[in-house]
């Protein structure tokens, strides 16, 4: 789909797109394009579509390229559908934790001397947010620079707003695995699923940190080209105050990742702390339960020749010493504390 956007007075406008291309035309979007469309852009602009294929490229240098006078910059997003506002009560109850992790999706930007041209194969948050924003006085979206650099400071703000969440919910899951209570039963269950809980957010980490490298890649390159360009100052000072911003964001993940690998550990070391509780539980059961066994084995005997067996207090007796046998070493491990 070919959506394109023309700029008045700082604002853009949604024009119809088989009006054709004028000279008020600088953002031209495409969303999931087809091979016609793409084939269409191409011939009117001059420039080469790159296909998805071609976008998803890891090395930096296939994602960063310019031909003639038209630069390509591909960022990898991450795209998921937001929880459902308050209006939907039931929906409203559902932690986040309980939806489906963010796919990473690129997208590719190509700025020319007229227009820019986005590429990309999911309908991100971030670009509905951008069109609410360009449409008040302020935005200033008065070229197609500006329009990217907009364009990328609000892909910057989802991010931060996703990073926030993350953050609230290893919080969460912080709380729920120190303060853990129940029985040992309960509690493994709960263990176990704890530890989905933190690969889940330690992969979203992951993925976040991932995507903010390759922002900021993109951030990097379109201030140097700005500045060949001689493009507005202000222009290149937003995309310095926006790298900022992602280093801090960086830094974060940083943090966040750390933070995961720790409550793995401590997962991990009460689950081992747990497992040893119970080991000891049999060992001291074990080593309690000797002596009666020694009695009952002695007088399990049959020989013929045994004092106690005529004796009409001798199975009481043989009894006493097996439970006086099995709570002497229970007091004993007891003071020392051993269970």
């Amino acid at each position: 789909m070919i959506t394109m956007y023309a700029a008045v007075e700082g604002i853009l406008v949604q024009r119809d797109s088989k009006m054709g291309i004028d000279q008020s035309i600088v953002w031209i979007d495409l969303l999931n394009p087809t091979k016609n469309e793409d084939l269409l852009i191409e011939e009117i602009l001059g420039i080469s579509i790159p296909t998805r294929e071609e976008a998803q490229e890891i090395e930096a240098s296939s994602r960063l390229y310019a031909e003639d006078d038209a630069h390509f910059m591909t960022a990898v997003t991450l795209h998921q559908t937001d929880p459902p506002p308050n209006g939907d009560s039931k929906a409203a109850k559902i932690p986040m934790r309980d939806y489906a992790l963010p796919k990473q999706s690129p997208v590719t930007f190509i700025l020319t001397r007229k227009h820019v041209v986005t590429v990309r194969y999911e309908d991100l948050r971030a670009f509905h947010l951008f069109l609410q924003r360009s449409k008040k006085k302020d935005s200033a979206c008065t070229g197609p620079g500006a329009v990217l650099v907009g364009l990328l400071e609000t892909i910057v703000d989802r991010e931060a707003d996703r990073i926030e969440r993350i953050t609230a919910e290893v919080e969460k899951l912080s709380h729920t695995i120190f303060d853990m209570r129940g029985g040992e039963a309960s509690r493994s269950r709960r263990y176990d699923v704890a530890i989905k809980m933190i690969g889940r957010e330690a992969e979203l980490t992951s993925r976040e940190h991932e995507s903010l490298h390759s922002i900021d890649r993109v951030l990097t390159y379109l201030s140097h080209v700005l500045s060949e360009r001689e493009d507005e100052k202000s222009l290149r000072s937003r995309i310095k105050t926006a790298s900022r911003d992602l280093v801090s964001l960086t830094h974060h993940t940083d943090a966040l990742s750390n933070k995961t690998q720790f409550l793995l550990d401590a997962t991990l070391g009460m689950i081992s702390t747990q497992q040893n509780t119970i080991i000891k539980l049999f060992s001291v059961a074990s080593v309690a339960l000797m002596p009666p066994t020694l009695i009952a084995s002695i007088y399990g005997m049959n020989f013929k020749h045994m004092p106690e067996l005529e004796w009409s207090y001798g199975y009481p007796m043989a009894i006493g010493l097996m439970v006086l046998s099995a709570i002497v070493p229970f007091v004993y491990f007891k003071r020392k504390g051993w269970y």
